[in-house]
């Protein structure tokens, strides 16, 4: 699991403004808060929220989302409250935090183009500051990256719809086009794993074949200049 020192590291090479000190102290107030918990890979659950700082992290937020990225569900399984986390942090992290726990409340949406449709646009609304809605994303693509954990298959699958009808479709929207295309290659694998490897077999071989082309083409073009 990532150390403090090694997330600290990873803000400074994005070049973010940030308080070090008021890192390490989430750090160690989130770690400290989920204690033993653990998650279904057996990991302590504190690898969730850093791994969620970490992608929040990449995509250039600011010092208040990492930490509200540290602290989301700190105040949702913990006793640790969001008045406890705004004397701490401030109103903004707070407001952060809120907000991602009442997104992640929205509960999974039925197969229907049209609900999910409102749906979508009821979290763009619930999310005032668009940051609630970068580090829900950030949240449920790493809670998709280690689905596979996950034993029961029906929640997997509940999950990984859930990903292709809203989150996805919402990264989309706000042009976080890489998250909205893991999200869904993550969902596709869980709900349809043969096709989908049927899929990038196929995407593969066209690659090595224009790989072959461009290679051509770079040398063609060596050989004239």
């Amino acid at each position: 699991m990532t150390t403090v020192s090694e997330l600290i590291n990873r803000i400074k090479s994005q070049n973010i403004d940030f308080d070090e000190r008021l890192i390490k102290k989430a750090f160690i107030l989130a770690k400290g808060a989920h204690g033993n918990q653990t998650r279904h890979s057996g990991e302590a659950y504190f690898s969730h929220p850093v791994a969620v700082a970490e992608i929040i992290i990449d995509l250039k937020l600011d010092q208040d989302s990492i930490i509200a990225g540290l602290l989301h569900d700190v105040a949702e399984d913990t006793e640790i409250t969001v008045d406890d986390i705004e004397k701490q942090f401030g109103r903004d992290v707070a407001m952060l935090v809120e907000g991602v726990t009442k997104l992640g409340k929205l509960g999974t949406i039925p197969s229907n183009d049209k609900i999910a449709e409102n749906f979508r646009k009821l979290a763009m609304a619930m999310s005032k500051d668009i940051r609630v809605l970068l580090i829900k994303l950030a949240d449920r693509l790493h809670n998709m990256r280690t689905l596979f954990y996950v034993p029961s298959r029906e929640k997997k699958i509940k999950k990984a719809q859930e990903s292709l009808d809203i989150y996805a479709p919402l990264a989309g929207r706000i042009g976080l086009e890489g998250v909205k295309n893991e999200l869904q290659d993550l969902a596709f694998a869980i709900i349809d794993p043969e096709n989908r490897n049927y899929i990038n077999n196929c995407l593969s071989e066209i690659r090595e074949k224009n790989q072959s082309l461009i290679d051509k083409i770079i040398e063609h073009f060596k050989q004239l200049f």
